[in-house]
């Protein structure tokens, strides 16, 4: 019995400090737009076989700025991202995103996704 709550706390632990937030960017002096930096990445990471770029991208077409604001304000999109616990990881089937392009996307949704 004691071994058994002994493994739940250590499993309880891991699992505590597994969880972890979207990590966040210093912004200072850096103010992407969507047009200039964003949506070049979106289109090449984001736009693979149509995922979220044109008409079938269903409610997350990161093709306009509008669709790709309105996208930003979830906490799922970083954490996607970011390939973050619990989230699932985006580009789909793919590479995670470079640093910097996290970087550029994180900066850009902090300084209030310009356009």
């Amino acid at each position: 019995m004691k071994l058994t709550g002994f493994l739940f706390a250590i499993l309880l632990i891991a699992s505590i400090s597994s969880c972890k937030h979207v990590v966040k960017y210093d912004c200072t002096g850096t103010t992407p737009t969507y047009t200039d930096n964003v949506k070049p990445i979106l289109d090449a990471t984001c736009g693979g076989h149509e995922c979220h770029i044109g008409p079938s991208a269903g409610d997350l077409d990161f093709s306009t700025y509008s669709g790709a604001a309105e996208a930003s304000k979830k906490k799922s999109f970083m954490g996607s991202i970011q390939h973050m616990p619990f989230y699932e990881k985006m580009p789909k089937n793919g590479s995670r995103l470079t640093d910097s392009q996290i970087h550029v996307i994180s900066c850009w949704i902090e300084n209030g996704s310009p356009e």
